[in-house]
């Protein structure tokens, strides 16, 4: 099994996309671990640490976002609205005309659908982008100066890391191996799987659980 799993490394272009999709999934990873201008990460913790946090919608969200949402990372909104928009326009695509028309046009067509999709990303990173800065600010002490300035550099940071997670994906699809988009949602629920055992054998051992 070992051996045939070497075997791989022997061919040389499959070799160059499984370095590649690594590079770009260590790249998401590290992207990770920087902060939103403006927040107070260790007050950030402590808030998504607490129970009714952790057990809420929020919790969930930041799973699949791989923990970045509870680091406050500019990756926080994770790959979320793209795929948020990529269900929009399936159903669209269902029920107008204008997009069943697209469907049937082929090569064409298909581009101008995934053209559509990324701006319905734009449009929904930026709504849950102000959402998000106004949850923070709201949220005690994790913002350390609330206001205007605040919100308008949340928004486009975190705007910027979902266009970028986006490129990223499509860049592992194109270059790399399997879908990208899908890549990056299971690295970050894999990088998550540690702390949730951590915390469920530490509530084991307290006897909360």
């Amino acid at each position: 099994m070992i051996n045939k799993f070497l075997n791989i490394f022997k061919i040389a272009d499959l070799r160059k996309k499984l370095l590649f999709t690594a590079g770009m999934v260590l790249i998401y990873r590290l992207g990770g671990v920087i902060p939103i201008p403006g927040i107070n990460t260790s007050a950030m913790r402590d808030y998504m640490d607490t129970e009714s946090i952790r057990n809420s919608i929020l919790g969930l969200y930041d799973m699949f976002a791989g923990g970045l949402f509870s680091q406050a990372s500019i990756f926080a909104l994770g790959i979320m609205p793209y795929i948020s928009a990529s269900i929009i326009i399936s159903l669209l695509t269902g029920i107008s005309e204008y997009f069943k028309n697209l469907k049937n046009q082929g090569e064409i067509g298909r581009k101008k659908i995934t053209q559509y999709t990324r701006y319905g990303t734009v449009l929904l990173a930026t709504v849950q982008g102000y959402g998000v800065s106004v949850g923070l600010e709201n949220s005690g002490t994790v913002v350390t100066d609330p206001g205007f300035y605040f919100k308008l550099t949340t928004v486009i940071t975190l705007v910027a890391g979902t266009i970028f997670l986006m490129w990223l994906g499509e860049q592992i699809t194109q270059r790399g191996i399997g879908n990208g988009i899908s890549l990056i949602i299971f690295s970050g629920i894999v990088a998550e799987i540690p702390r949730a055992l951590a915390s469920t054998f530490e509530l084991g051992r307290t006897g909360a659980l």
